[in-house]
């Protein structure tokens, strides 16, 4: 799913500009060994404390954000990473780890990864996040700002940059809501309070009862 607009054009060159000047180094050094294998990148320094300040903005623009906020119900997460693609870096297919550890060193499951975009499109070719699942490839490559946000399970990748610089900020969320099919029945439930058109109310009600019925159902 992409959610737009989670950096405004201020926070996003506040952003941009941190990140000019911010050390980077081999991305494998926070692979684990199986991602090692097929990650070609640059990461931000962790411990730098101009990145750390980045992180933080980042991470609140998401948890102030209405539309991930309400799908996610963010309880825990892990540290943010800044990564950087040149030409010809890309991050090969795989799935990200079950768990990780919060910034405070505690074990975190991984409910849902995400993607924040830090570069115009325009600016950059290829760097496209591609994600695969049962119906086949969907690749994504929003506007600078957005996030794209998908099960940490689900297996996915970076295709190769082609021209230009492609920055994005990626982390995981542990969701007080551990179920995906529950997590979307509340997210549809609080567009409805939130007041939606007539039609459209009646389609995700309609979507919901249908959905409880199939859950709750005995033969």
């Amino acid at each position: 799913m992409i959610v737009p607009d989670v950096l405004n054009p201020q926070q996003l060159l506040t952003i941009q500009d941190g990140l000019a000047s911010a050390p980077f180094r081999d991305g494998r050094a926070t692979a684990g060994a199986a991602a090692e294998q097929v990650k070609r990148n640059e990461q931000a320094r962790g411990d730098d404390p101009g990145v750390i300040d980045l992180a933080r903005k980042v991470r609140f623009a998401l948890e102030t954000h209405p539309t991930f906020r309400t799908l996610v119900r963010p309880a825990r997460w892990s540290s943010l990473m800044f990564s950087r693609y040149g030409l010809g870096q890309q991050y090969g297919l795989h799935a990200d780890n079950a768990s990780m550890y919060d910034v405070d060193g505690w074990p975190l499951r991984t409910d849902l990864s995400f993607t924040v975009f830090l570069s115009d499109p325009e600016t950059y070719e290829g760097g496209a996040l591609l994600l695969r699942d049962l119906a086949g490839d969907r690749e994504f490559r929003p506007a600078a700002g957005s996030a794209v946000l998908y099960p940490t399970g689900q297996l996915h990748r970076v295709t190769p940059v082609t021209r230009g610089v492609r920055l994005a900020c990626v982390g995981w969320v542990q969701s007080t809501i551990r179920r995906a099919d529950q997590r979307e029945l509340l997210f549809d439930l609080e567009r409805v309070r939130q007041g939606q058109d007539r039609e459209e109310a009646a389609l995700l009600l309609d979507k919901t009862i249908g959905n409880l019925l199939r859950m709750w159902g005995e033969d």
